[in-house]
This record gives C-alpha cells, sequence and structure tokens, in this order.
C-alpha cells in the first residue's frame, strides 16, 4: 500500500503500479513542501534522504498502530478514516434502506463489524460447517474436494486458480494457476538461517499453537507440524524473482493434462466444486505441480486437515471473537512487521468495509471528493509525459531505429484511467445482515469468486478497475497497456494545486513517468502495443536493455538497508527502473515547460531543479520497523523508501548538477558505473 507498486497479480505475470482533498481539515492550503522537513546539518550530496526528510522523520514517529509511517500512510488515514469514515456514519444513521442497496450493505456490515458482543456469543460456530467438512476428510481424494470448496470462500491451500486476460491472446480471459499456501508468505522465510527469521519460525509455531488452543482443537503441536509441511512445500515453489519471468510462468496446457502432471491429486473433484469449466489453463510451473502433488500423496491425511484447519482460522481471525483477533495480530502485525497495537474498533470497521465494499464506496468517495476538472488536468500532464517519453526514445544510443519504431508504437497505444470508472457494477446480490459478520465476509468473497469464474473464456473488460477510487496508489497493467490513478493518490502532496510546478512535477508527474516506465521496465517491456506476451526487440537491442538492467540489478544489489539484510536487486528491479525513468521524464518535461518563458526565481532559498528532487523526497518521506523493513526486503518489488530517493541519485547528472555534487560524494557515481536507460 505505501508505494506506487507493481504487484504480480496472483497467479500470472500482470502487473499492478504500485491523501488529503477536500474534507473539513482538508480546506486549508497544504506547504508545497514543509522547510521543518529539513536538516540542514545533512549536505545533500552526501544523504538526500536525510538532507531532506531528516525534520521530518524526528517529528513523525510511527504510531503504535502502524509499522511504517510516510506520506502514503497519512494520506491513507485521511481517505479512511476521515473521508470513508464520514461516508459511512452519514449512512449508517439512516434507516428503513432497501435489501440489497448499496447503503444497505454498507451500513449493515459496518453495523456487524462494531457488533462485537453478538461476535464474542457467537464463537467460532460460523465456521463450525467447514470445521466439520475437514475433519470428515477420508482420504487425498475428499481432501482436493474440500479445499476446493474452501478456495471459493477465500481460504489458500496448495495451488490455486485465478482469471485474467491471456498474457498470449489479451483480449480473451483465461485460467490461471499457480503456487500458494505458505503462511509466511515468501519461502525464504523458512530458509534463512539469520536470527531474525529463525525467530520469526519458532513465533510461527507458538501462534499455531496458541490458535489451535483457542479453537479447542485436539491436535498435539499443530505448530511444528504445520511448519514442517510449509517447508516442505516452500522447496518446490518458484522464488519471487523466479516468478517476475512471463516467459517461463506462461505454460499453457491442455485441462486433461493436469492428471498426467500429478494424477496423485483429484483435479476433477477440486475444480468441480469451483465451478471451473475450461479446456486449456497456464500454470507458472509444471514442476511445482507435479512435485507438490507428490507431497500431498507423501503427507499424512492428518497433516492436511491440520493444515487446512489453520488456514480457516488464519483467514477469518480478524472477523473472530477478541482472542483470535489479539493472537493473529500478534504473530502477522507485531512479530512479522513490528506494529504494537491494533487501530480503535471503529477505524478497523472503517477500513475492513472498504475491504470488502470498496467499489461501492469507492462510488461515493469520487462523487463526494474528486471533482470532474481534476481528470482533465491529470489527462494533459499524461500526455506531457508521453511526448517527453518520445523524445527520450529519439535520443537513445542503445536501441536501433527498427526497436525505436516498436516502443513508439507501443508508446502511442498507452491508455489511462483517471480517478473513477465511468460505470459502475452491480453489487446488489451480495448477502449482507446486520448480525452476522463472517457471514458478510463469506458473502462477499463468495460474489468475487463467481465474477472471477464468470469470465473464463469470454472477453476482457478493458474498462474495469482493479483499485478502488479512494485507494492511495496508481498502477500500470500491460495486458491493457494502461495506465490508472485513483482518486486516492491525485491529492497533495502527489498533486497540489497550491504547489509551484517544480514541487508537483517532483511528485505526481514522476509517478507517472514511473507508470509509463513499467510499460518499458523488465517485465512490461516483454509485451506488445496490444498487451501481448511479444517479443518486438532485435536481439542486439534486447541484450543491450539486459545489460542496462543487470549493472541496475547488481548496484541495487549491493545496498544494505538493514544489517545482513541486502536489497534483492533482481526483485526490484521493474520498481526501481520505473523511478529512474520516473524521475527522467518528470525532470526534463518540467524543463520543457519552460521553454520560451523566464525560468522561475528560487524559492526559499531553492532553485526549480533543486525543489523538483525536494519533491521526489517528500513524496517517500518514511520512517519503518526494523521488523517491517526485514519483511519488506525479503517479500517486497519495491526498494525501501529510503533507497527509492537516494538509490537513484548517484546515476542522475540533473541531480549531481542541482545540488553541486562532485566526485567523491556519496550521491555520485563515476560517470562509467552510471546507468541510463530511458
Amino acid at each position: 500500500m505505501q508505494s506506487i507498486h507493481s504487484t504480480a497479480r496472483r497467479f500470472t505475470a500482470g502487473i499492478l503500479l504500485s491523501l488529503a482533498a477536500a474534507g473539513p481539515a482538508a480546506a486549508q492550503k497544504v506547504p508545497a513542501f514543509d522547510n521543518s522537513s529539513l536538516d540542514k546539518n545533512i549536505k545533500p550530496c552526501h544523504d538526500f534522504d536525510g538532507f531532506a526528510n531528516q525534520g521530518w522523520k524526528k517529528n513523525n514517529p510511527i504510531p503504535g498502530t502502524d509499522s511504517r509511517w510516510g506520506a502514503f500512510n497519512e494520506l491513507d488515514k485521511a481517505n479512511k478514516e476521515v473521508r470513508l469514515k464520514s461516508i459511512i456514519h452519514e449512512i449508517a444513521g439512516k434507516t428503513g434502506l432497501a435489501k440489497g442497496t448499496e447503503e444497505q450493505q454498507i451500513s449493515d456490515y459496518y453495523a456487524s463489524f462494531l457488533d462485537t458482543a453478538t461476535i464474542e456469543k457467537r464463537g467460532i460456530s460460523p465456521l463450525k460447517t467447514w470445521i466439520d467438512k475437514i475433519n470428515s476428510t477420508k482420504n487425498l481424494a475428499d481432501w482436493a474436494k474440500i479445499t476446493g470448496e474452501l478456495q471459493n470462500i477465500g481460504v489458500s491451500t496448495w495451488t490455486g486458480f485465478a482469471v485474467e486476460g491471456d498474457l498470449k491472446d489479451s483480449k480473451i480471459n483465461a485460467v490461471y494457476g499457480g503456487q500458494d499456501g505458505l503462511s509466511l508468505g515468501e519461502r525464504s522465510y523458512y530458509e534463512r538461517t539469520d536470527s531474525s527469521t529463525q525467530n520469526v519460525r519458532k513465533e510461527f509455531v507458538a501462534h499455531v499453537n496458541k490458535m489451535f488452543a483457542l479453537a479447542g482443537f485436539p491436535e498435539k503441536n499443530p505448530g511444528q507440524t504445520i511448519l514442517d509441511f510449509e517447508s516442505a512445500l516452500a522447496k518446490l515453489q518458484l522464488t519471487n524473482v523466479q516468478l517476475r519471468d512471463p516467459v517461463k510462468t506462461y505454460n499453457k496446457i491442455g485441462y486433461p493434462e493436469l492428471n498426467t502432471l500429478a494424477p496423485e491429486f483429484d483435479w476433477d473433484g477440486f475444480t468441480k466444486v469451483q465451478d471451473i469449466r475450461t479446456d486449456t489453463l497456464v500454470l507458472q510451473d509444471k514442476g511445482y505441480i507435479t512435485n507438490g502433488a507428490k507431497l500431498l500423496k507423501a503427507t499424512s491425511l492428518a497433516t492436511l486437515k491440520t493444515w487446512s484447519k489453520f488456514q480457516l482460522l488464519t483467514t477469518f481471525a480478524g472477523f473472530l471473537p477478541k482472542k483470535f483477533d489479539d493472537e493473529n495480530f500478534r504473530f502477522f502485525a507485531t512479530v512479522m512487521t513490528g506494529r504494537k497495537a491494533q487501530r480503535p474498533r471503529i477505524d478497523r470497521a472503517i477500513r475492513s468495509a472498504d475491504g470488502v465494499l470498496g467499489m461501492p464506496l469507492g462510488k461515493l468517495f469520487a462523487k463526494k471528493y474528486f471533482p470532474e476538472s481534476s481528470k482533465q488536468k491529470v489527462s494533459d500532464m499524461i500526455e506531457n509525459v508521453r511526448a517527453v517519453y518520445g523524445e527520450r526514445i529519439d535520443q537513445l544510443a542503445w536501441m536501433s531505429p527498427e526497436t525505436k519504431q516498436m516502443a513508439h508504437k507501443k508508446l502511442k497505444a498507452f491508455t489511462y484511467k483517471i480517478g473513477y470508472p465511468d460505470s459502475w457494477k452491480d453489487y446488489s446480490a451480495i448477502d449482507v445482515q446486520r448480525d452476522k459478520l463472517l457471514e458478510n465476509v463469506i458473502s462477499t468473497t463468495k460474489f468475487r469468486t463467481a465474477e472471477k469464474i464468470g469470465k473464463i473464456g469470454k472477453p476482457v473488460d478493458r474498462s474495469e478497475w482493479l483499485m478502488t477510487p479512494q485507494t492511495v496508489n496508481a498502477y500500470y497493467n500491460p495486458l491493457n497497456n494502461e495506465i490508472v490513478f485513483p482518486a486516492g493518490i491525485l491529492q497533495p502532496p502527489f498533486f497540489n494545486p497550491d504547489a509551484d510546478d517544480a514541487i508537483n512535477y517532483g511528485g505526481i508527474i514522476a509517478v507517472i513517468g514511473h507508470e509509463f516506465t513499467h510499460g518499458f521496465d523488465d517485465q512490461g517491456s516483454q509485451f506488445d502495443a496490444d498487451g501481448n506476451l511479444q517479443n518486438w526487440w532485435t536481439e542486439a537491442d534486447r541484450k543491450n536493455f539486459d545489460d542496462l538492467a543487470k549493472h541496475y540489478i547488481d548496484y541495487f544489489g549491493s545496498l544494505e538497508p538493514l544489517s545482513g539484510f541486502k536489497i534483492n536487486g533482481a526483485l526490484t528491479i521493474g520498481e526501481n527502473i520505473a523511478d529512474l525513468g520516473g524521475l527522467t521524464l518528470a525532470y526534463y518535461a518540467l524543463k520543457k515547460s519552460f521553454e520560451g518563458k523566464t525560468e522561475p526565481a528560487a524559492i526559499d532559498g531553492f532553485t526549480w531543479q533543486q525543489r523538483f528532487f525536494l519533491g521526489w523526497a517528500q513524496v517517500w518521506h518514511a520512517n519503518i520497523t526494523d521488523a517491517a523493513l526485514r519483511n519488506q526486503i525479503q517479500t517486497d518489488p519495491h526498494s525501501p523508501a529510503r533507497f527509492r530517493i537516494n538509490g537513484p541519485m548517484p546515476h542522475l547528472k540533473e541531480f549531481h548538477d542541482a545540488w553541486h555534487c562532485g566526485e567523491g560524494d556519496a550521491m555520485v557515481l563515476p560517470q562509467a558505473q552510471r546507468v541510463v536507460i530511458w
């Protein structure tokens, strides 16, 4: 959430990239750049993040309810705990709301989350049907069917299915199958031998044991049983870096081939209960399916049942009585990320409603807080960046005219969405009851599951949004060759109508440039203008690009945010390239805007060039706990915020010139070591 990001969707190579307007508290003008954020004792050419943000960091410690705190968190809090809260409270005060209306769903869901007395009284009884089904499993075929049913309500098993555009025929939806089931999120948590990771595994065992004890389950030492099983499963899975390769993870097969690859598993039983009907599907990794099924056969049924019961408990722990909720928070929030305290229940109710009914809420949010006029402003900005990107392509020395022609074709084909959808889906079929929180969560999940299954084999709806309007983020979708900017991010400090151009170009224009560059990063560059996975490069140009990317991978891989934890340059390369490209495009777009005009005078002693980079630093200022930093380094395709600020600067002559940096300064690399891609 706290980043513009490019997240691989659940099982495919689809890339999703990746404040305070209008409420009563937002009527005052927001400063373009708050000079109290600066620490002038730190030299900008030595540590630009420290110079630009150390004052802010000292004055903004991480709240106990969070594991990191920065611009994204501040704006997300404003959107959810001020604006959405205002909307929900207005709805909650109404009576006689008709069943199935958005207002009835929002009002009753919110009430069900706050009705802790009923939640406590019901205990885990809402899960009894599913617990009984797991306990009644007699063999592996039974287990396959039950886990398929659990998939329908959002409970993970060892594999699962997603539906989205076919990477090689992006106009038609395909079924994707891939790896799943690791409670700790990524295989490195099961393999690293450093003391902090070993402690996470130790705490995980204790956590599982506690959850089973709270539920009154009879299994002995379930924590170690589950850790051992997941450790074996993790060894079979691709790493996060391997999952970034859209070619190697695109393995299209006929449905019957599943039984050839993994005859030990009852695929028909697993898919039938999910209503999945398809002649073909795309697998991330055939080897995982084969070896995973063999592992299942070699694992005792008792272990599989124990594991499924934990997956069920952990999926719904936040909607169960307080003792489950607290223990779930203790491990996944405190141990894993360093959060010290839960948010107040009322704020959690707002965020939970946003999580399950995000689009109905987004419809109301957009209407109230995002003026139509902002769409045109952002559209103009996007076209400005598009023009500069075209100029940058023409100037590239490492790319041939043939490939440049194709790059221009892709750039021209870019489309974009701004603010909120042009049309809204009908969610009236979701059954929300005022006194049944967990059933409400399941009802919304089943709706989304049915919606997903209904897309199989049908044309892709290119008007669909993959983020809600209130989300503080943006993304690039290579299958649509589109960039998307929700209303939530089109506010200060990213876009501030009261700021000078330099600050806005360092903010929102760099964000736009970042998203454009995702179309040409290590993943996006493998998709053509129509959104299909297809090579449009000459062999020599592709090698030139890969060589530049490799230098940047090695550079970031040498950076060590925390002792013993270096940035994974191969995992973060897409975001790092996008940051470098976004900064470059925004800088030259700003420079271009001054053509034929008098350059603006300095503000607060800083030139427009300097304020441009201050605008970028302001977007990424952040504090983070050590636990969250370790987790981010192991699992997140984004570099930590401090390195999104300082990381690109040694490569940018524009930065060196702006701040009069010279050889020997930490923010300057020798010319031969600098990476310039776009």
